[in-house]
């Protein structure tokens, strides 16, 4: 067996997993495995349900990597194996549909980006400007801002987002994976995707604020 270094190329990574080469396997899981346990928990209920989804994962990475062709990224792949194993487990849990089936162009296009209370009301004095503005977080100390409990408060805003808009921004901002990452994997066209992404940071950003007025 060959060991590879723990920092090359996905490619050589690749082409030695099709040997067998047992480094080049532990590369990939300590490269993937932590964000592949986040992101399955979005589909089952629990941490040891995400568990045994990602191991499954893992199980299929294996057992198709002679298949992989490279048409995609070998991230966008994994993630696909993941989220088909993950939507199986689900329809068990009676938890799953199909990620088509959670986004709705026109729904998610008629739906305001910041709540209408927040504007002043049509038959007033300055109609549509903001009678409450968005808080200014230049002036938070920057330890409040990355504080354990700010930062829990943001993953529960998150948590609470539609399944669709919760899916993208884990992806975007959490995972830090591009659009055409993002729709590639997800089979969305780009315009989904950024309404996706805008709707659930407006509401995440929404939450914060009114978290940092408050406390």
């Amino acid at each position: 067996m060959v060991t590879l270094p723990a920092v090359t190329d996905e490619t050589a990574l690749i082409e030695a997993l099709r040997r067998r080469d047992e480094a080049a396997f532990v590369e990939l899981v300590d490269r993937y495995h932590a964000s592949l346990i986040r992101l399955a928990q979005l589909y089952v209920a629990d941490r040891g349900a995400a568990e045994e989804v990602v191991q499954d994962t893992w199980l299929g990475v294996l057992k198709g990597i002679e298949r992989f062709e490279g048409r995609s990224s070998f991230k966008t792949w994994l993630f696909r194996i993941l989220t088909n194993t993950a939507k199986t487990r689900g329809v068990r849990e009676a938890r799953s549909v199909p990620f088509s089936a959670l986004f709705n162009a026109e729904s998610e296009a008629a739906e305001p980006t910041v709540t209408p209370d927040r504007f002043v009301s049509p038959d007033e004095q300055w109609a549509g400007s903001w009678s409450i503005a968005p808080g200014a977080w230049n002036d938070q100390p920057e330890t409040r801002l990355l504080s354990r409990e700010t930062l829990a408060h943001i993953r529960s805003a998150i948590d609470a987002l539609p399944p669709a808009q919760r899916e993208v921004i884990t992806l975007r901002d959490i995972e830090g994976w591009s659009s055409d990452e993002v729709c590639n994997a997800l089979d969305i066209t780009e315009t989904n995707q950024r309404v996706l992404l805008h709707r659930a940071r407006s509401k995440v950003r929404a939450a914060l604020d009114d978290y940092l007025a408050n406390h």
